[in-house]
């Protein structure tokens, strides 16, 4: 069958609205050619905004490497386009999508299945179609713990101090939890989320029963610095320390930094936040949230495609 050359451009200055904040090029263009056939198969991204994403700069290149017949596409849906766009996947036998805010959790109900991370925090990042059975997983906390693992680092048997109790926090919580950690305590304040943080922990423990979780005041700064003094690994899942308040850490005290403590943060931009030069001034390991977002993405293109996504190529095509 004939195929058309299709040339996609990638401007790297303004994929992203923060990219002026990584120090990127605003000229510098890379190119990849596709194939697309009457037999390629599609996958996308499904949410609102998505005009910002490089999961289809990342994933094509990624098709293109190991000459699959496959193209994916970026979909602006809102929550109440969710269930259509699922009936989508399976309508036109897409192989799969990545889900972004706000349909992580609205895409559920219209699911067949879903892995054991993806039910404890009642989160969806990702879904599969298997012959036209759906199942949902959520890969954010499998990048957390792969970034770990890059870094010699597993969570099995750890104690791990969460910071923040939103979506990431959950995921990371899961996945650890999952996974095998001793322990986590999740710091986050005590706002009108704080009951859903409850419920979340409360999924988690009866999805990894062994592993001990529990909900503290991060506005309660004793409780905070003792818990960290005797944990192994501190994980930051707020937005604090984003830019452009670069200058901003949510540790204000660095003596609880220590050696042999491991500190991780999910905010990638800037590529080293105030918290993790802090901590690796101080002798920590630190794992920054690039790995992380990289490795999640890395981990939803092995359950599409069975591959291993060559996350340092896509390192310094995307994010240099």
């Amino acid at each position: 069958m004939e195929k058309i050359d299709l040339l996609i451009l990638w401007h790297w200055g303004t994929v992203e609205p923060d990219n002026k904040s990584r120090g990127a090029s605003g000229g510098k263009k890379e190119a990849s050619s596709m194939h697309l056939s009457g037999t390629t198969t599609m996958l996308g991204l499904v949410g609102t905004p998505v005009e910002h994403s490089k999961s289809p700069a990342m994933y094509n290149h990624c098709f293109a490497k190991y000459g699959l017949d496959w193209a994916y596409l970026a979909f602006d849906v809102t929550q109440e386009q969710t269930g259509a766009a699922v009936q989508a996947i399976r309508t036109l036998n897409m192989r799969g999508a990545n889900v972004t805010m706000p349909c992580k959790s609205a895409v559920i109900p219209y699911l067949d299945r879903l892995s054991p991370e993806a039910q404890a925090i009642g989160a969806v990042n990702v879904i599969v179609n298997d012959g036209g059975v759906l199942t949902g997983y959520n890969t954010d906390g499998m990048g957390y713990t792969q970034n770990l693992r890059r870094s010699g680092v597993e969570v099995k048997g750890k104690k791990i101090v969460l910071l923040g109790g939103g979506g990431a926090a959950s995921a990371i919580a899961g996945q650890a939890a999952l996974e095998g950690a001793a322990e986590i305590t999740v710091f986050n304040r005590q706002d009108e989320f704080w009951p859903r943080v409850e419920q979340t922990l409360e999924n988690i423990r009866k999805a990894a029963p062994e592993c001990s979780l529990s909900l503290h005041d991060l506005d309660d700064g004793r409780d905070l610095y003792k818990t960290i003094r005797r944990c192994d690994i501190l994980s930051n899942a707020t937005r604090v320390g984003m830019a452009p308040d670069v200058e901003r850490s949510v540790i204000t005290d660095r003596s609880c930094f220590r050696p042999e403590l491991v500190v991780t943060d999910v905010v990638y931009a800037p590529p080293e936040t105030k918290l993790l030069q802090d901590a690796r001034a101080a002798g920590c390991k630190t794992c920054d949230g690039l790995g992380m977002l990289l490795c999640q993405g890395a981990e939803a293109f092995r359950l599409y495609s069975g591959l291993e996504m060559p996350i340092e190529e896509i390192k310094e095509l995307l994010y240099t």
